[in-house]
């Protein structure tokens, strides 16, 4: 059992936990959500024995083994596999001591090692290895190849893999989901659901704490406070409790305000002075009920287009793709034939990699179609906000100049207003935004173009940087725009909100989905592990000699032959690689900020303030936008293992 007791922690000067109690049952598997800062990490620092109490104090059985996913990866040459094996450290050590039993010819202890190694079912270990990395989207390949040829979300599930190697009572996993796709996301549920240790998971994908997690921990005002159930039940555990202390808040506050008018009437009635006098002492014993408080919810509204060109666009025959270094082209989406009518929202599907970012470039002009026409309807005015927008903004430049460059002869407290419903008021207008967070950098860029009037908007992402309160106002807004969209992303709630059908970018192709986006997820699930079954099929057959009857002379030649096509093949695809790791790196940035942003709408949600009857809505919103926030880290995850099979599809 582990068991805080009074339990307080201080780092510098900032409280952390103060006095606070609680207890967590051998087998329970409990999800730790809280505001950033609120003190997650540093519980599990707590529990790995990094950090020690001010006050009161912790225990944990001494003989359990604890699990933890490491942040960093050596680049060390060692194999996948081996790095996995390294995780089940009493494994290795048995290993050890045969090999000193060994070297030193002692008979005697050699096979007692080698009974231990037995007994800890070394024979087996790296099958079970092996089957943890395909299990995180790993191929046969792969697992043979060395640490350090393997980017770094890659990396993160080589960490991940060693922790679940490890025989542990207690599992301490921190945003595992992170590097994660779906297929793999699905497969680690299902093992932490089979896990019998202890788990303790820090995660902002409510759905992966809802499938794992029978209790949580909720950090807030430096207490940790226990609940029954997952993440879902919490919520609505939490909502019931905050209804109640905020219901006996305005009770008491009735009492208050009675017996302070009482005094106030009697205190000077020589009758009454004594009947005053006991109301006064009843007032300065009563404990107080804190109200709850929530800070004002931000919002803003797409200006109304001058214009609506009915089509908007249309593409006929058009190739997407890219210009190779030696004058080739690199088609990525083919033959597309598309009308976009007014009024228009369309959700685009489909996998990292297969052309959702290049059809929207091609569509926003900033990539010319390799082949085809292109027809814009009078009038038209396109709103693009790319993957990467962010980094179109001058970090030298203030939010004011950005602006007034797009609106030279507008006066400046007309722009000034317009940022302030940005939130971008004050001394911050006319700060650089160098320093600003990625979420602030998003609403700019948003705020930029929704001032030129678009009436059609390609938006690519819109949500990597923003906070769940920026995103739930950008799925208002969305809802009430009254033009034409079309949008990729990986946030379904952001996806359910704003579009009303779907087409999939797979195969090379564009097309109609006749589903939802449960029916997506199905495909999607199917179609990675149809890819998975075929690499294995491919690397298991890859070795193999000719079994056609054959001579070995010609089996050679046809070997160099498929050998020097595949060369070809790879020299031309490697035009696309480059790219894909750029977005790959740009996804773990994104997902890095967006975990931010979901612990700081979990704080709000949890804040006892929130839930004063006047801030019924925006407490509301506030669930909702979290409901966002937890999607979006799902469609993240998601495209980050999509551009990952992407890249091995292309390597």
């Amino acid at each position: 059992m582990i068991r805080f007791n009074q339990f307080s922690l201080a780092r510098g000067t900032k409280p952390l936990f103060d006095n606070t109690t609680f207890t967590l049952n051998p087998g329970e598997k409990a999800g730790l959500v809280g505001a950033n800062g609120a003190g997650k990490s540093t519980l599990f620092a707590v529990l790995l024995g990094e950090l020690h109490a001010d006050g009161g104090d912790f225990s944990i059985p001494p003989t359990w083994r604890i699990a933890h996913v490491a942040q960093e990866t050596p680049a060390v040459d060692k194999t996948a596999l081996a790095y996995t094996l390294d995780g089940d450290a009493a494994l290795r050590d048995i290993e050890a001591r045969i090999a000193a039993a060994s070297a030193a010819h002692d008979g005697a202890a050699e096979a007692e090692a080698h009974a231990a190694f037995a007994d800890a079912d070394g024979y087996t270990a790296p099958a079970r290895a092996e089957a943890l990395l395909l299990g995180l989207g790993f191929t046969l390949d792969q697992t043979r190849e060395p640490v350090s040829s393997f980017s770094g979300g890659w990396r993160m599930r080589l960490n991940l893999a060693q922790a679940l190697m490890c025989r542990s009572d207690l599992l301490l996993l921190d945003e595992p989901t992170n590097h994660l796709d779906l297929d793999a996301i699905v497969w680690l549920e299902d093992w932490l659901n089979r896990y019998a240790g202890t788990l303790i998971v820090i995660s902002h994908d409510r759905e992966f704490l809802d499938s794992v997690c029978n209790v949580t921990l909720h950090l807030e005002q430096q207490q940790i406070r226990r609940y029954g159930g997952n993440y879902s039940q919490f919520e609505v555990l939490r909502a019931q409790q905050i209804a109640l202390q905020q219901s006996a808040y305005d009770k008491q506050q009735r009492t208050v305000a009675h017996l302070q008018s009482y005094i106030n009437r009697f205190k000077a009635q020589a009758t009454k002075a004594r009947q005053a006098q006991s109301r006064v002492k009843a007032l300065e014993k009563m404990e107080l009920i804190a109200p709850a408080h929530v800070a004002s919810p931000f919002t803003f509204e797409f200006r109304t287009p001058d214009s609506a060109p009915n089509p908007m666009m249309v593409m006929e025959g058009v190739r997407c793709g890219y210009h190779a270094e030696d004058g080739g082209e690199i088609p990525i989406v083919e033959r597309v034939m598309l009308s976009i009518q007014n009024g228009q929202r369309i959700g685009l599907l489909g996998a990292n990699g297969q052309g959702k970012s290049t059809l929207i470039k091609t569509l926003a002009g900033t990539l010319e179609p390799l082949s085809g026409h292109v027809r814009e309807g009078k009038g038209l005015r396109i709103g693009y906000f790319a993957q990467h927008q962010l980094e179109t903004l001058r970090p030298d430049d203030t939010p004011l100049q950005h602006l007034a460059r797009l609106a030279p002869d507008t006066r400046e407290q007309e722009l000034r207003d317009f940022l302030g419903s940005f939130n971008f008021s004050g001394d911050m207008a006319t700060a650089k935004i160098a320093p600003f967070s990625g979420g602030e950098k998003a609403r700019l860029a948003l705020a930029l173009i929704i001032w030129q009037k678009p009436n059609l908007l390609l938006l690519d992402e819109p949500t990597n940087h923003l906070d769940l309160e920026t995103r739930h106002a950008l799925t208002m807004a969305l809802a009430q725009f009254e033009g034409t969209l079309i949008l990729v992303s990986h946030d379904r709630h952001l996806l359910r909100a704003t579009t009303d059908q779907f087409m999939l970018v797979a195969r090379h192709r564009l097309q109609e989905f006749d589903g939802d986006l449960d029916d997506y997820r199905d495909w999607l699930l199917q179609h990675a592990a149809e890819q998975r079954a075929a690499l294995k099929a491919n690397a298991s057959g890859a070795p193999g000699a000719s079994v056609d009857g054959t001579n070995g002379a010609d089996s050679n030649v046809n070997r160099k032959e498929q050998r020097r096509l595949e060369a070809e093949t790879r020299q031309k695809l490697a035009h696309l690689k480059k790219p894909l790791q750029g977005r790959i790196a740009k996804i773990e940035k994104e997902m890095d900020a967006l975990n931010a942003e979901k612990a700081t709408l979990d704080a709000f949600v949890a804040d006892s303030a929130s839930y004063e009857p006047e801030q019924k809505s925006k407490l509301t919103e506030a669930i909702r936008r979290q409901a966002d926030v937890n999607a979006r880290l799902d469609t993240l995850e998601a495209e980050w293992l999509e551009t990952h099979e992407e890249l091995e599809q292309i390597g």
